[in-house]
């Protein structure tokens, strides 16, 4: 696990989109995981600048998203299918078949989930998985009490979780309870963890899940057994961090030869 703090938000996305061009110049069949959230809006957007602008090519690209609301839906606009579609892909200009997401519209959710479970696979596992942590310290929708080695599955969210998100509906009573999620195993399996976080509120679940102890009570905390995990932090979602001094020497001591 590295951990990079940075002044802002906006550097972190840079960096954070460093990471994912490095991949698709070197890769000629890059899988990238997306998530979805206010935390990765700034590297989507800086990433889509350097498609229209430096031609950053996605379209040998195939992505797979992290998770979905059960039953909203097949036009609504927060269905997370939707939101990944209008914000990401077609920005990015991913051919639309090569972008994937459970069915939150499944007749068998159980059923779906393990089908989306082995595309995962069938593709050949995940390059770069782009992931934020939630207040109460979720990953994906994975909330306090996942199972560190669990798969693809339904979820019932929490009312913490309902009320951070109800910012993208009229209320909060409009929230579906149930979702389909990667699981924390799921997400353990990608080759590389990008783990994003900005802003005060979200200080206490990163210093939780990057210094506390590996539990089930802060699912992100799976970071620490993840075997190439990046967490990028702007400075007012590190200022919990005890090891502050120790992660900015590691960073302004790293070789020109270690690859991010």
């Amino acid at each position: 696990m590295e951990v990079i703090v940075l002044p802002t938000a906006t550097a972190t996305a840079s960096l954070a989109a460093d990471i994912i061009e490095h991949l698709l110049r070197s890769e000629p069949h890059p899988v990238l995981g997306l998530a979805t959230g206010s935390t990765p809006e700034p590297l989507y957007a800086e990433l889509t600048r350097r498609h229209k602008e430096a031609g950053l090519d996605f379209a040998h690209a195939r992505a797979f998203m992290l998770d979905e609301y059960v039953g909203l839906p097949a036009d609504h606009p927060e269905r997370y299918a939707a939101v990944i579609q209008r914000e990401v892909t077609d920005p990015l200009e991913i051919p639309v078949d090569a972008v994937h997401g459970p069915d939150g519209a499944a007749a068998d959710p159980v059923a779906e989930c393990a089908r989306y479970e082995q595309a995962i696979l069938d593709a050949g596992g995940i390059d770069v998985q782009i992931a934020g942590i939630g207040s109460n310290g979720h990953i994906a929708f994975n909330e306090p009490g996942s199972a560190l080695t669990s798969l693809t599955r339904p979820k019932t969210l929490n009312a913490r979780t309902r009320q951070d998100n109800a910012r993208f509906f009229s209320s909060p009573e409009e929230v579906p309870r149930h979702v389909l999620t990667q699981g924390l195993g799921t997400i353990g399996r990608s080759r590389h963890l990008l783990l994003l976080a900005s802003g005060e509120g979200k200080a206490d679940a990163v210093a939780r899940a990057v210094e506390g102890p590996l539990s089930a009570s802060c699912p992100a905390s799976i970071v620490q057994l993840h075997r190439h995990a990046t967490v990028l932090l702007d400075e007012p979602a590190a200022s919990r961090l005890q090891l502050r001094e120790y992660y900015d020497d590691i960073w302004a001591s790293r070789p020109s030869w270690q690859p991010l």
